[in-house]
């Protein structure tokens, strides 16, 4: 992990075989962890949750979807992490339809529910899956980023 540009990042590099998924959740809680205890800033048990959460979901997708390597980048920016995975393939996930019948396929609807923003860049090679996660709940128990109706 390194301070650049006043942002605090770790980054990644996997094969693309199923271990990276357990290894890249790895990475995101001892990055988190250190964001916390060397930076200072706030991290909440749901962030750290919704974080592996989504880094678990995201290369999973990128394992399943795409041949070839994986790579994970996390960010600190803002009061939240941005959690970013490269794959090889070119194709666009989408979000499947809702079926109430339908088992799995779900990664990308629950990345969605759980993140600030989520954005889908194609890359000069394959592509790039981004969602943001706040760090910090709000001080009335809603998570941050989130309002109540």
């Amino acid at each position: 992990m390194t301070g650049r540009s006043s942002l605090v990042w770790a980054s990644a590099a996997y094969d693309g075989d199923a271990s990276c998924i357990g290894a890249g959740r790895d990475l995101a809680t001892g990055f988190l962890a250190e964001v916390q205890a060397v930076h200072g800033l706030p991290v909440s048990e749901r962030a750290m949750g919704m974080t592996q959460l989504v880094v678990s979901e995201l290369v999973t997708n990128a394992v399943k979807y795409a041949p070839g390597p994986v790579m994970l980048d996390l960010q600190i920016t803002d009061g939240a992490v941005r959690v970013s995975v490269w794959d090889s393939d070119p194709a666009l996930p989408d979000v499947a339809a809702t079926d109430p019948q339908r088992v799995g396929r779900h990664g990308l609807e629950i990345t969605l529910a759980v993140s600030q923003a989520y954005e889908v860049r194609r890359e000069p090679v394959g592509k790039r899956v981004t969602a943001v996660i706040a760090l910090a709940d709000d001080p009335g128990g809603d998570p941050a980023g989130r309002t109540t109706p």
